[in-house]
């Protein structure tokens, strides 16, 4: 193991992992550790950690390597490291080769391999390191392709017929991503797929509450009308069945105008229907 205590050290560690055999220039060190605000002492500051980084690497690999690792290159420093040794690079190969697979039809492969890109996660990314602006931009990115992963191995399980063992971790994931309508959307259809058309209502009255309560919007088109065959029990107009997981998630997550933003007067959401109870004439 080889991290570096220091917290900045650290950072600029992990700054030139994100860009491993590309040359990071000094400037983007500096407006990674102090932003808009650099010390007057910023360039000396920064190459005092790099000397840290490089006395770490020899200490740990030994000097003759230590001087291959972490090269001096103008304008700045490159951190050569070996195909596939960060993990980070191997999960984004992983998912190119698992959308390929089930954009192929290959859905067993597909699942495999996009779980084994699942699996190289231990939390979220950078976890003990303070990010500043370049790094949040690297760990937003790969937060995003983590969610695209999930959704793509969810779709080829369900492809595969696995609905009924998908239905725990979907409701894990609509309690950890309750604003993605796509996650909600697969909750739904695998309750009904099994026959338990009085949760998949419940789950998609669930999404239109959170939805309602923290963005004043309704559900999209394509769920409201998924809604409107749970109640007239008619499954046969699948608004996903010919459309690619891509498809799905371009639709589901698209950008939409909020209400209270938009010109004119906001319109109240339509709430999902009630069960009809009898009354006394």
């Amino acid at each position: 193991m080889c991290t570096p205590t220091a917290p900045k050290t650290r950072r600029t560690l992990a700054l030139l992992l994100f860009r491993a055999n590309q040359v990071v220039d000094t400037t983007a060190v500096i407006d990674e550790l102090w932003s808009e605000n650099p010390p007057r002492s910023s360039m000396t500051t920064m190459q005092t950690y790099i000397y840290q980084l490089r006395k770490l690497f020899t200490r740990v690999l030994g000097e003759n390597a230590s001087e291959r690792l972490l090269v001096s290159q103008p304008p700045g420093y490159c951190l050569r490291v070996e195909q596939d040794q960060l993990d980070f690079q191997v999960f984004e190969r992983l998912v190119a080769d698992g959308r390929a697979l089930l954009a192929a039809g290959h859905l067993e492969k597909a699942s495999r391999t996009l779980r084994r890109a699942l699996s190289l996660w231990r939390g979220r990314a950078l976890a003990d390191v303070c990010a500043g602006r370049l790094l949040e931009g690297h760990t937003v990115h790969l937060e995003e392709l983590r969610i695209t992963t999930l959704e793509l191995r969810c779709q080829a399980d369900l492809e595969l017929g696995a609905h009924r063992e998908l239905i725990p971790e979907l409701r894990s994931l609509v309690a950890d991503y309750p604003l993605n309508e796509w996650f909600h959307a697969q909750l739904i259809m695998a309750l009904q797929h099994v026959g338990r058309r009085g949760e998949a209502l419940q789950a998609y009255q669930s999404l239109w509450k959170v939805l309602d309560r923290e963005l004043g919007i309704q559900p999209s088109g394509t769920l409201q009308r998924l809604q409107r065959d749970l109640l007239t029990d008619d499954p046969s107009d699948d608004p996903w069945s010919a459309r690619s997981p891509e498809a799905d998630v371009a639709l589901l997550t698209r950008p939409r105008t909020d209400p209270r933003t938009a010109a004119g007067p906001r319109r109240g959401p339509v709430a999902p229907p009630r069960p009809a109870t009898g009354r006394r004439p």
